[in-house]
């Protein structure tokens, strides 16, 4: 197996070292389901996660019943505590709905507890029920408002004494915010789920952007990247310096039949749930059969098959990152686990080995 044999046509810009990772939301709420059991079983997963080489752990941030976590940097703080080498990242921080100043303390903090380990995936969110619980409802501009929160956060980062003024919160006149994290530049990345005027913005901003791909044809985003790229070096930032990451749903398992009959009845029941609220067709078991192959977007099969398909995007995006969510829907405890570990003992070496990258 080789990356030219997966995809003849692709990019020359591999990264020296290719990250690969998990993020979660938390296991699915249930009715009768001790939500602090649900929670130790995630810590488990994390500890599992370093113990097998993965090199990121990724939470998001919900406010739905249907999701578990609301505050990620609370729940990567007890993380760090139970490991030593991972990054752990937000995935992602609901900028809009946040005031950037408490998003850098939070952080900051975790940077602290972790030795240096934290990041901010910062991303417009995917969902809507932040804005009514912390700004009454959704902004008019909302663009503008998360470009202003943006550019507060940056500032906040980059600025031990800030002065800003905008129209989003009170103005700031020469304040640093304590404590400030143990790294010199605290990482933030922007979130992308396949608006180019959010890939221009990161482009642009000089900031690692994380593109979403939960459905479709993975080669379909191929301009995304492209347009990151060069907007980036149209912006004359350092090219050595751009980092892109890939995240997509997945479940590993011995078999691919194994993978496929554990993951896709609760993948059909989240995606088919959301559908209803949004207005979305129904999908059935051939629709996501159809997306476990190789050029679609979920990982779910055996090792040697997720292995491969990581392979072949890595030929079509050349990114730096990949974190998979295995928590998509009510999976049991056990299955992630057997997942996570084969994730890091089987699939990461057979990568990076493909790859040539360093471990």
């Amino acid at each position: 197996m080789t990356i030219a044999e997966l995809n003849p046509t692709a990019t020359n810009t591999a990264a020296p070292r290719l990250e690969l990772g998990l993020f979660t939301f938390g296991p699915a709420t249930q009715p009768g389901v001790d939500p602090a059991r649900q929670m130790a079983d995630l810590l488990e997963e994390a500890e599992l996660a370093e113990q097998v080489g993965l090199d990121v752990f990724g939470i998001g941030e919900h406010h739905r019943p249907d999701f578990l976590i609301s505050s990620p940097a609370v729940v990567l703080a007890a993380v760090a505590a139970r490991t030593r080498r991972m990054r752990l990242t937000s995935a992602v921080t609901v900028l809009g709905s946040e005031d950037p100043v408490r998003v850098f303390q939070a952080f900051a903090t975790l940077d602290l507890l972790s030795g240096g380990r934290a990041e901010i995936m910062a991303g417009r969110g995917s969902f809507s029920e932040s804005f009514p619980l912390f700004l009454g409802g959704m902004p008019a501009d909302y663009d503008g408002l998360f470009s202003e929160k943006l550019e507060l956060l940056l500032k906040l980062r980059d600025e031990e004494v800030t002065t800003w003024q905008g129209r989003t919160r009170p103005p700031l006149n020469g304040v640093t915010l304590y404590p400030r994290p143990a790294q010199d530049e605290l990482p933030v990345w922007l979130a992308v789920g396949g608006t180019p005027a959010s890939v221009v913005r990161a482009g642009t901003l000089g900031l690692p952007m994380a593109l979403a791909i939960i459905g479709g044809q993975p080669e379909r985003f191929r301009p995304f990247a492209d347009l990151y790229r060069q907007t980036w070096a149209g912006a004359g930032h350092d090219p050595a310096a751009l980092r892109l990451g890939i995240n997509s749903h997945g479940l590993i398992a011995r078999t691919s039949q194994e993978a496929r009959d554990t993951a896709i009845p609760h993948h059909i029941e989240m995606m088919n749930g959301l559908g209803r609220e949004r207005g979305w067709g129904r999908a059935g078991r051939a629709h996501f059969e159809e997306q476990s192959e190789l050029r679609g977007a979920l990982f779910v099969g055996d090792p040697q098959q997720v292995a491969e398909k990581i392979v072949f995007q890595h030929g079509i995006f050349g990114h730096h990152r990949f974190l998979m969510q295995m928590t998509a829907g009510a999976l049991p405890h056990a299955e992630i686990m057997t997942s996570i570990e084969l994730y890091g003992t089987e699939v990461a070496p057979l990568v990076r080995r493909e790859l040539g990258v360093e471990v």
